[in-house]
């Protein structure tokens, strides 16, 4: 007999964000609610990724930026693993590079931090009923962006680092990510946060379009 399943009609939340205030007031303003339940929270990616799995809560809210990644790659990894997630991003400012991380990653919506608490309340609620809260016509713009993005090809690869680089190019010789650790001395896992980091940053969701990508750019590049 399980004592730790909440009530059918709660929906359960897990917050992620690395400053304790914050979380103490999100979860504070959560729990007011008869039909919000708090299930578990991190300050950290690592802390997240081990920890939403064991609750798999109806809603995740992740903060973009943490010490260790970022909660894009947290969002990607959960969606990935536990499609019935549903994951909230916390930003400081709304933008289109914003909006094309959040639609790659899967995320219902993002709200800002100054959002205030009845609409933050609301936007949870509705992502767990399963709505979007990215505005279609700004969807709609970033992805005719992303379309169009093709001919600033050199523009996209300057976003990477030079190990992005480097791990893109090993993408493109077909290389899996042991491979890839074995070759540069890196940890698999290292090398997981690596790719996330570069697809992000290319607009890209899936290593085979990254693998298309740099194969067709050294192709132009040869011609």
């Amino acid at each position: 007999m399980s004592t730790s399943e909440p009530a059918s009609s709660s929906i359960t939340v897990f917050l992620l964000d690395d400053h304790e205030l914050v979380r103490r007031g999100l979860h504070d303003l959560l729990s007011l609610e008869d039909d919000l339940e708090v299930v578990g929270e991190a300050a950290t990616a690592a802390e997240a990724l081990a920890r939403i799995p064991a609750v798999r809560p109806d809603v995740a809210v992740l903060d973009v930026r943490l010490p260790d990644g970022n909660g894009v790659e947290v969002c990607r990894d959960i969606r990935s693993a536990l499609p019935d997630v549903h994951c909230l991003m916390l930003t400081s400012y709304a933008d289109d590079e914003a909006m094309v991380d959040a639609l790659l990653a899967g995320a219902a919506g993002y709200v800002l931090k100054d959002i205030r608490g009845a609409d933050l309340v609301g936007a949870v609620r509705r992502v767990a009923r399963g709505e979007s809260l990215l505005d279609p016509k700004a969807t709609e713009r970033v992805l005719n962006r992303l379309r169009g993005a093709e001919p600033h090809d050199d523009e996209r690869l300057g976003l990477l680092t030079g190990q992005e680089r480097r791990i893109l190019d090993l993408i493109g010789q077909g290389m899996t990510n042991r491979q890839i650790g074995d070759q540069l001395h890196l940890a698999e896992k290292t090398v997981k946060n690596y790719v996330s980091s570069l697809l992000a940053k290319l607009g890209m969701e899936r290593r085979t379009q990254a693998a298309a990508y740099i194969a067709r750019h050294d192709e132009h590049g040869n011609a």
